[in-house]
């Protein structure tokens, strides 16, 4: 299941990724033609209106150089599909912790320990997992299922947190990228100076203006996927938090209970 929404996450944000790069790609061409018509048309017009941020934004992507722009976009694209696997896992994962310990409370004293480990089998989430990894070492003893139960947390813990490693290093490598096209982009500005023997304002401004664009993309990126890292890391906190109380209350249960039938 985990696999599949992945694999669905990536594909549609890369499906939209690419659609992005083409359109904007052939809007750039279209406006390349129309420009020498509209500027003589407009010379003692009023001023058009103003461009819709989502023209700008591509506009601003064909102008930063698709050579650097493309890998931050892919940073953007797998981040994003990170981040929305692991924000639906982690919804998915999130339960009634009290809820649950009222049902598994109850069908150990109503129809004995067989019946809880059916609660918790039919329970989505790590909670419940956990639970069933406890009672079904029951018959070993409160100090074996104690042991399993901390164990298994762990290994739980390790599930919640999966992929945000990955997560991280868009973030690191994002504004690396448009740091290093920045540099390049300064580079090639005094490569054309030196090329035309006169320090011309319009060759420097030009210049700058498309080599620090990737770094204003690399930073927007990083914002972007810092400000989802960390609403991932707000969620496992809370989830182990809410199963580091489950099951102190489950083990208390369990000790009320413990003669119960297996």
């Amino acid at each position: 299941m985990k696999k599949v929404i992945v694999f669905l996450s990536l594909v549609s944000v890369l499906t939209v990724g690419i659609f992005m790069i083409g359109k904007a790609q052939s809007d750039s061409a279209a406006a390349q033609q129309t420009t020498q018509t509209v500027s003589q048309s407009t010379l003692s017009a009023p001023v058009a209106a103003e461009k819709s941020f989502h023209y700008v934004l591509k506009e601003k992507f064909i102008e930063g150089g698709a050579g650097w722009m493309t890998p931050i976009l892919l940073c953007l694209i797998g981040g994003l599909a990170l981040a929305i696997e692991r924000i639906v896992y982690l919804n998915l994962s999130t339960v009634n912790t009290q809820k649950l310990l009222n049902k598994v409370e109850t069908a150990i004293q109503t129809k004995g320990i067989a019946a809880a480990k059916d609660v918790c089998k039919n329970t989505k989430g790590p909670v419940a997992s956990v639970f069933y990894q406890g009672l079904d070492r029951m018959s070993e003893g409160l100090e074996i299922v104690e042991k399993s139960i901390i164990s298994y947390g762990g290994v739980v813990m390790a599930r919640l947190e999966n992929n945000l490693s990955w997560i991280t290093l868009f973030i690191a490598l994002a504004p690396m990228l448009g740091f290093l096209g920045t540099v390049v982009g300064m580079v090639q500005a005094f490569a054309d100076i030196e090329a035309a023997g006169d320090i011309s304002p319009t060759i420097v401004a030009g210049g700058m203006k498309v080599a620090l664009l990737t770094t204003v993309f690399g930073l927007i990126t990083a914002i972007i996927l810092q400000i989802l890292y960390n609403y991932l890391l707000t969620k496992v906190e809370s989830l182990v938090n809410s199963m580091e109380d489950a099951t102190i209350s489950f083990m208390d249960i369990l000790i009320k209970n413990k003669n119960v039938k297996q």
